[in-house]
């Protein structure tokens, strides 16, 4: 019995002539590597630092870290094995090579350059995990790889979202190796089904004993398929859902053809899908119970000692995918993280993420919807194919996950690899298109370019780009002036995260070696979140800072300094509101650019804007103050507003005792 392969497909699989990857792909990989090493400033969302490598540079550096409420071990949302796994190896190099580099190298890895960048690094190599799964699918099926290799590795989603430690990246991960087991799985069923099929046709029709013995031998030595890889399945799709339980989502279209593969044929009926659903679930509670138990360890449930004295109950457990959609449930708590409408992903997310690509799919599915709704049942994708799983595994996920009233892109970001194998080959002229069709399709791929080049400027520099290089320029002067209290305030920007400033743990308990005392340290850094709250609420805040600042320094000689992080669009108000205090005033320290930050968007000036009309003025400085700003003088300071200013806080001197 022999398969057939088709040539493109041997040589692909073979050892001896490998086939070679486009040049142009491995330089979009090198410039994944590049933006990464730069670093990429930005800043997408907190959720990228506060829900991974915060928690774990805590856990394994022995810092001062602020641990979010999805950690908390009164009711925890948050597995840790996944963030453990991907991230500690970076981390556990820093702390172990750190003494090493800084003697021979004079290279200090615990720095915010390195902490950024060398968990981002491991990220970025494990986002080649993608790639591979894209180009073996397309390899097993005889599909052109080269071309959607190339707009995938050009996506802004993987120079971006791809590098950074969100959840949803990992999520992407599982997503795409469990594609290619299916995808794997599916093809080997459909060749062993249809020889089965041939060889019990042929029994039928054989007239001697002899014939049919022979027959039946070759039968009996056909391959295995029901339950293949069930164990492997089952593992990353449990170790997908407690990463993220919107891994669900992710993994029905997938296993749901695992579990359908030959249904309907003469080999395979519902006794085989019924098994093998019963022992996709056996293969699943393993890893199921291990991870419960590794949460429950690390949330402190259960002990050494309470397993040592079996004292062991259902209080000892916490199942963190369960208090996901417990807490997720509550439509109260949606709502403090913010509603969004329900066609958010289709509507907006999609074209953002995917901008043509996204837009040539939606047309496809609605044209496939239309033939659908009028019966033409011939021009749809076979269910049972490749294909199949890739529409169902492109379309499930976002339907899913639009049914919750809280949407943001990067929720959506694993579709992208069911979404190159479909459509990713649309962009690239084929050798029986016409004239105007060649002329669209370079036009959209040459688009598809240029918006995810500008988006890889925007998100990985630009968007909250002010954050990185102020806790770099933080975490030196921390560490100048060892033991001066530092007071930081944060207002209408992104959190700053608090492991790149390598605060001393003030939780580890010290050891007097003289005394024998045991101690804890006393924080010196405060960071201040206080998000988009009210100006006038912000300076009361400010004002108890400064009060307290200035109690310790009286009282306990304890110096400190004192600062505002904040857009420089509110510079005015700011201004403002702080002329109401006339016992402290504040000097603009320095500026940060680009930040761009929705929280607090600058109004475009007008021809007379009085901020705009000084900063003009310092330019032409022997005209009059009544003048008229030009269109390019607005655009200017107009720009000049992307940025995030620092201010300091100094009590003025004639109020002081």
């Amino acid at each position: 019995m022999k398969i057939f392969l088709k040539p493109e497909i041997l040589k692909a699989i073979s050892f001896r002539n490998p086939v070679k990857l486009p040049f142009s792909y491995w330089v979009l990989v090198f410039i994944r590597f590049a933006l990464t090493l730069l670093p990429q400033h930005g800043y997408i969302h907190p959720d990228e630092f506060f829900q991974n490598v915060e928690v774990i540079a805590g856990d394994i550096l022995t810092i001062d870290i602020s641990k979010t409420w999805e950690f908390n071990p009164k009711f925890p949302i948050r597995n840790i094995f996944v963030p453990k796994m991907i991230l500690g190896p970076p981390l556990h190099f820093i702390r172990l090579a750190n003494p090493f580099t800084k003697y021979y190298l004079n290279v200090d890895l615990k720095t915010p350059y390195y902490l950024l960048v060398l968990p981002r690094i491991f990220i970025c190599l494990l986002s080649l995990i993608n790639d591979y799964c894209l180009y073996k699918i397309c390899v097993l099926y005889g599909q052109n790889f080269r071309n959607r290799l190339k707009i995938f590795a050009s996506s802004y989603v993987v120079f971006v979202y791809c590098c950074r430690s969100f959840s949803n990246t990992f999520e992407m991960i599982f997503f795409s190796i469990l594609l290619l087991l299916v995808a794997e799985c599916m093809l080997k069923s459909d060749k062993v089904i249809y020889h089965n099929e041939f060889l019990q046709e042929k029994y039928e029709k054989a007239t001697t004993v002899v014939e049919k013995v022979k027959i039946f031998k070759l039968a009996t030595h056909l391959p295995g398929h029901n339950l293949n890889r069930v164990i492997v399945l089952a593992t990353v799709v449990v170790v997908g859902i407690f990463n993220r339980p919107t891994f669900v989502g992710f993994a029905f279209p997938p296993i749901f053809f695992w579990l359908h593969r030959g249904l309907g044929s003469k080999v395979v009926g519902f006794k085989d899908f019924h098994y093998r659903i019963f022992m996709f679930i056996m293969c699943g509670v393993p890893t199921a119970l291990v991870l419960i138990l590794i949460d429950s360890g690390y949330y402190g449930y259960i002990t050494m000692a309470d397993v040592e004295s079996f004292k062991v109950s259902w209080d000892n457990w916490v199942v963190t995918p369960l208090n996901f959609l417990r807490y997720n449930s509550d439509m109260r708590n949606l709502t403090s993280h913010g509603l969004h409408p329900r066609w958010l992903h289709l509507a907006v997310n999609v074209p953002l993420l995917f901008n043509v690509l996204g837009i040539l799919a939606f047309i496809t599915l609605s044209v496939n919807t239309y033939r659908f709704i009028r019966g033409q049942y011939s021009k749809l994708p076979r269910i049972q194919s490749i294909t199949g799983l890739m529409l169902f595994s492109l379309v499930i996920p976002i339907a899913v996950l639009s049914l919750f009233p809280h949407q943001e892109a990067r929720f959506i970001i694993p579709v992208i690899i069911p979404l190159i194998y479909l459509y990713g080959n649309h962009l690239h002229v084929n050798e029986t298109d016409g004239p105007k069709t060649r002329r669209f399709k370079t036009t959209i791929r040459i688009t598809w370019y240029v918006l995810n080049a500008l988006l890889t400027l925007f998100f990985g520099f630009i968007h909250q780009g002010g954050i990185y290089p102020f806790a770099n320029s933080l975490f030196h002067e921390i560490k100048n002036n060892y033991g001066v209290h530092t007071h930081v305030i944060t207002t209408h920007s992104y959190s700053i995260p608090t492991f790149l400033l390598q605060l001393e743990s003030t939780n580890k308990v010290w050891k007097d070696k003289k005394t024998g005392h045991k101690y804890r340290l006393a924080p010196t850094t405060f960071i201040h979140k206080y998000g988009s709250l009210p100006m006038n609420d912000l300076f009361y805040k400010i004002d108890d800072v400064l009060t307290n600042a200035e109690m310790l320094l009286h009282q306990y000689k304890k110096k400190y300094r004192f600062y505002i992080a904040s857009p420089c669009s509110l510079d005015q108000q700011l201004r403002a509101v702080a002329e109401n205090y006339s016992y402290f005033q504040l000097v603009e320290e320095f500026s940060y650019y680009p930040h761009f930050c929705t929280e607090a968007f600058p109004k475009f000036p007008t021809s007379h804007d009085q901020s705009c009309i000084e900063n003009s003025i310092n330019i032409r400085a022997n005209e009059s103050r009544a003048i008229d700003l030009s269109l390019l003088e607005r655009i200017s300071c107009f720009l000049q507003k992307f940025c995030l200013r620092i201010y300091r806080v100094k009590p003025v001197s004639k109020y002081l005792n």
